[in-house]
């Protein structure tokens, strides 16, 4: 593929994870694609992540998959590191530097100077890339996926075909699904904003091809989500107020607003490391973020007033469900982080929404 395939920004939001972000990275310097640019944004990780992806880029840190082989070859990558404090006060010349170099012998590595979470986390890495590396497409990628090398090629030119298309998701696999790597996680999401909750297509299904055909979807999770710049520009990037969980459903949700529809792409396949145990469920963070206040948030602002109502009467059900299942699973003091966690969500939301 030559240099006049549209320019691709790669991010990858890293938070202590290090081990997982360097599979991904293999996987991204094995792709047959050849005009992108790969950021790391570190949100102030304290497990020494940088220097573990530098020395990953200098050919010191290999990587160990069940999915993708490691290479020698494309060792040494050149390294470009930029602290927050110098994003936006860089002069022009930064996409003129990394144009010397091949797509896949260079990284740059974002530092932000503290957690921002999710969805302001992948902002900053977003707006760095807008304002010097002229993009076409973002590419947002969990650090925790790892693509096949057709991945992108594949999402960008079902991307091109069709202007009506503002956003592009994959077909996901799990990583490990009891020993399998070819068990669907989802092929694109239905939402159902009367409940307030997304269905995936041909979940925990083996793959046997039922679902290789295209379709719009509602909803694309932000594991692996390919982006026209042109739409993120109209619509906005993240709503930073959710910091993390349902700001993809809410960005997809904006740009579907705009008159964009929102692609799957069989095609092109990851595998994501989805796995969350019963004790991170049920953690304070993802009960206050993904349970309710963000889910809350989202509801709000764009379910009808019906919608609402028997959102409402769900979320009720939902949540004493979820109660007993804490007051049954847990012991007293996590009982009762749960259920602190519950009620901060929301009383913020409704500080945010009186």
């Amino acid at each position: 593929m030559s240099n006049e395939s549209p320019r691709v920004s790669i991010i990858i939001l890293n938070w202590n994870g290090w081990k997982d972000t360097l599979e991904c990275l293999e996987s991204i310097y094995q792709i047959d694609y050849s005009n992108y640019d790969v950021l790391v944004v570190d949100n102030a990780s304290q497990d020494n992540s940088l220097e573990k992806i530098k020395n990953y880029a200098q050919g010191l840190e290999t990587v160990e998959s069940r999915l993708v082989a490691y290479r020698f070859q494309n060792k040494p990558l050149e390294v470009f590191v930029f602290s927050e404090k110098d994003y936006f006060n860089l002069l022009g010349t930064v996409k003129e530097d990394l144009d010397l170099i091949p797509s896949d012998k260079r990284i740059i590595i974002l530092k932000n100077n503290q957690n921002h979470g999710y969805a302001q986390g992948n902002n900053l890495a977003i707006e760095f890339a807008l304002k010097h590396l002229d993009p076409d497409y973002i590419l947002i990628l969990n650090n925790d996926t790892v693509v096949h090398e057709d991945s992108v090629k594949c999402m960008v030119n079902a991307a091109q075909k069709d202007e009506k298309i503002g956003a592009v998701t994959p077909k996901v696999y799990y990583y490990d699904y009891q020993g399998r790597s070819d068990v669907i996680s989802h092929a694109g999401e239905k939402f159902n904003l009367y409940i307030g909750r997304g269905k995936r297509f041909c979940k925990n299904q083996v793959d046997t091809g039922q679902c290789d055909q295209p379709r719009t979807v509602d909803t694309i999770e932000g594991c692996s989500l390919l982006l026209k710049t042109e739409v993120l520009q109209e619509v906005g990037l993240f709503d930073p107020v959710y910091f993390a969980y349902w700001e993809d459903t809410d960005l997809c949700f904006r740009i579907r607003k705009e008159g964009y529809q929102l692609s799957y792409v069989p095609q092109s396949r990851i595998w994501h490391k989805i796995g969350v145990s019963w004790d991170s469920y049920f953690s304070y963070f993802v009960i206050y973020h993904y349970l309710v206040r963000n889910r809350l948030l989202f509801m709000w602002r764009f379910a009808s007033p019906l919608q609402k109502t028997t959102f409402t009467v769900f979320f009720g059900f939902y949540l004493l469900a979820n109660i007993v299942l804490i007051l049954i699973k847990e012991d007293m003091e996590t009982s009762k982080e749960g259920l602190k966690a519950m009620y901060r969500g929301i009383k913020d939301f409704n500080k945010i929404n009186p």
